[in-house]
């Protein structure tokens, strides 16, 4: 499954648990363990996890060190 998203600027400003599938391409239950870890900082809204856009790019970017 690839990326509907090319860069960060293509990104919306919140994610859903499965967009990070295709952007990191990993699989569901690695992206519901990042979030459950809080590698990956998310907020809940109601029933439903979302991902600041930023929070993924602090995620990305702390990862290359």
């Amino acid at each position: 499954m690839a990326s509907k998203y090319r860069s960060y600027d293509e990104l919306p400003l919140t994610l859903r648990v499965e967009d990070l599938m295709p952007i990191l391409d990993i699989g569901r239950n690695t992206a519901y363990e990042l979030v459950r870890s809080k590698q990956i900082f998310s907020v809940k809204i109601g029933r439903q996890l979302r991902i600041p856009k930023q929070a993924l790019i602090d995620y990305l970017t702390s990862s290359r060190s």
